[in-house]
């Protein structure tokens, strides 16, 4: 009975050993642990989660002073805010992420429509430059055109000898030889379609007053009717006059004027800046065609 109550007695005493340890242990890192506590308290800032700092759980109740090994339940509670806050900055950091790309996708589509609008306005740029200086190059041609036409108006009556031609009769006649045709011909064959001009006829004439006026007069005439069946001239374009039997000036200054011998009609053609007119408005009109699609 006695061996019994001794093992008893030891076996208690092996038991509170490790008890009495941990006890003593505890009591004196209570301090210790008060202290770093305050600090760890005091040094607490909240996280990104927008929490305070997970704060170690020292209830280890009866079982936990007893037993100084981990339990299971012991590391699930001591891990489970852990998760939880891991989780949470998991999630934190997801929304983060989403709204990353959020902005960058803003941020780029933004880059993308400023720099689009930025080459719309470098091509109105270029156009407007483009227009600006087709209008330069229009002022320009109609400054040009104007004074073209100034100078135009300015001797629209002046006009100046082209071409000078003359027929010849035989005395008392008044038709027109073939050599004479060939002669209107090539002096009338250009005039076709032409403007700025005037047909000049004078008819001179042997003999003496209104006999060799009336000769002259006849075979001007013979001219003019030649010249409007022929070749279409307008009447309004020819000036006919009979000169008679007056004086000729001699194209030699020192000679003296000499009468008609036998009968003659001279024809000038004279020119006037109109058809200079024409033919440089027609030009630039040509050149402002666009061109013919291919």
């Amino acid at each position: 009975m006695k061996n019994r109550i001794f093992v008893a007695l030891l076996l208690a005493g092996v038991l509170a050993l490790p008890a009495l340890a941990q006890t003593s242990s505890t009591t004196q890192d209570q301090p210790a642990a008060a202290q770093s506590t305050d600090q760890s308290n005091a040094a607490s800032t909240t996280g990104a989660s927008g929490k305070p700092a997970l704060q170690p759980d020292t209830h280890e109740g009866f079982w936990g002073k007893i037993n100084p090994f981990a339990r299971k339940k012991y590391v699930q509670r001591q891990t489970a805010p852990i998760r939880d806050r891991v989780n949470e900055l998991d999630d934190l950091t997801s929304s983060n992420s989403k709204a990353i790309k959020d902005t960058d996708s803003r941020a780029q589509q933004g880059i993308s429509l400023a720099s689009t609008k930025a080459n719309e306005a470098d091509q109105h740029a270029i156009d407007a430059g483009n227009k600006a200086q087709m209008a330069q190059q229009t002022a320009t041609q109609a400054n040009t055109r104007l004074t073209t036409v100034e100078q135009v108006v300015g001797n629209i009556d002046q006009y100046k000898a082209s071409t000078q031609t003359e027929i010849r009769f035989r005395p008392g006649q008044s038709v027109l030889s073939k050599n004479a045709k060939a002669a209107l011909d090539d002096m009338a064959t250009p005039l076709k379609d032409q403007r700025g001009y005037i047909v000049e006829v004078q008819g001179f004439s042997s003999g003496h007053g209104q006999a060799a006026i009336a000769t002259s007069q006849k075979m001007a005439d013979a001219v003019v009717r030649y010249l409007v069946l022929n070749h279409d001239i307008p009447v309004y374009r020819i000036y006919v006059v009979g000169m008679g039997n007056a004086p000729v000036q001699s194209a030699n200054a020192d000679d003296k004027t000499k009468h008609t011998s036998g009968g003659r009609v001279e024809i000038s053609l004279l020119k006037n800046d109109l058809e200079t007119l024409a033919s440089t408005s027609a030009a630039p009109a040509t050149q402002d065609q666009p061109a013919p699609a291919k």
